[in-house]
């Protein structure tokens, strides 16, 4: 899985197992979230193209390194990738927001789209879509095969808890593209969860359940 990340850093792995404990108010949830995307992003944009510039620090001239070209794009996937979009952009603040709107259609648990909106420049930008949970991977697939008709420079997805079924599909549809979560769990159930999962991400962010 040379195209996929899965970190096992301690910071992550604490917040996780406050994630994952179905007690845990929406409010905490929702914060957590967000330090996690935070953390995560950090690792994506290892690899960020640098050009050099001449800044005059209190003590001299010199030569240093700042991000090259239009920098970034994150695309959250409607509802929940909206609880990762506060951690990623205190990270990069210049970054632009677009959004895809998909729902899972609760019968074939294929992805439904209602909404796409995209930064107009997006063919200049890296993209970063943004969805805490890859189950069944529709829906990151879809988004993805959307912003891919727009030509960015390049895609890569960052996750919170994958299911190792939609780790593999998002890899067969996408294998250009890189992936990086916090944790891949066992399976899927029947109802299309991942287990031990940490239950409807939308719903726990929102406090809507």
């Amino acid at each position: 899985m040379s195209n996929v990340t899965i970190t096992n850093h301690p910071l992550i792995q604490h917040k996780l197992h406050i994630l994952r404990d179905k007690n845990t108010p929406s409010t905490e949830f929702r914060m957590i979230v967000s330090e996690i995307a935070m953390l995560l992003c950090y690792e994506a944009t290892r690899d960020l193209e640098l050009t050099p510039v001449e800044v005059e620090t209190p003590i001299t001239k010199s030569t240093f390194s700042m991000i090259a070209g239009k920098k970034l794009a994150f695309v959250p996937i409607l509802r929940a990738g909206l609880g990762m979009v506060d951690g990623v952009l205190k990270l990069v603040p210049s970054a632009r927001v677009g959004h895809i709107g998909l729902y899972r259609d609760p019968e074939t648990l294929k992805p439904v789209e209602y909404y796409c909106k995209l930064p107009s420049d997006i063919h200049d930008r890296e993209v970063i879509v943004l969805d805490p949970m890859l189950a069944t991977g529709g829906s990151a697939i879809d988004a993805i095969t959307q912003i891919k008709q727009r030509a960015p420079k390049s895609i890569k997805f960052i996750g919170i808890i994958a299911a190792p079924e939609g780790l593999r599909a998002l890899q067969h549809a996408h294998p250009d593209v890189n992936i990086y979560c916090a944790a891949l769990d066992e399976r899927l159930n029947e109802h299309g969860y991942i287990v031990p999962g940490l239950g409807d991400a939308g719903d726990r962010i929102f406090g809507t359940k």
